[in-house]
């Protein structure tokens, strides 16, 4: 878990080795910025929500990731799994945020993710399907 900090307007490095994914995704996303987090990833990317809904596109990937930056609480992510195939990763991971929300009510989301990044022309890796609740069996939600 990485624990820097950013100042106002940097931005963190995206991942240059398939190893190197899961930190930079922790840097990105514990931003807690939508537009910091929308980098990585690809303009093609989707996000699959709770309900098994891919999103796609810069403003409904958005609107998925201020709902998980509402909370404002850091997400903690171990890998499971990383697999490399050339230039495509399959990435399973167990992530959760836990702790007090904003208004003062516990937040506990456990789940494991089964994602998929690519390492562009730019030499950057980046998510091309973003599945938080990918194990997860959908009609729970």
């Amino acid at each position: 878990m990485s624990s820097q900090k950013f100042n106002s307007g940097s931005k963190p490095a995206l991942a240059t080795t398939p190893d190197g994914i899961v930190e930079s995704l922790l840097l990105h996303i514990n931003s807690l910025d939508v537009e910091t987090m929308l980098g990585f990833y690809e303009p093609e990317g989707i996000l699959v929500n709770a309900k098994g809904e891919p999103q796609q596109g810069r403003e409904a990937i958005g609107k998925e990731l201020a709902l998980y930056f509402s909370f404002g609480l850091p997400m903690q992510i171990t890998a499971r799994h990383i697999f490399v195939a050339g230039n495509i990763a399959s990435l399973v991971l167990d992530w959760n945020i836990v702790g007090t929300g904003p208004n003062g009510e516990h937040v506990h989301m456990v789940a494991t993710s089964n994602d998929i990044a690519r390492k562009g022309e730019d030499g950057f890796w980046r998510y091309i399907i973003d599945n938080p609740f990918g194990t997860q069996v959908r009609s729970l939600f």
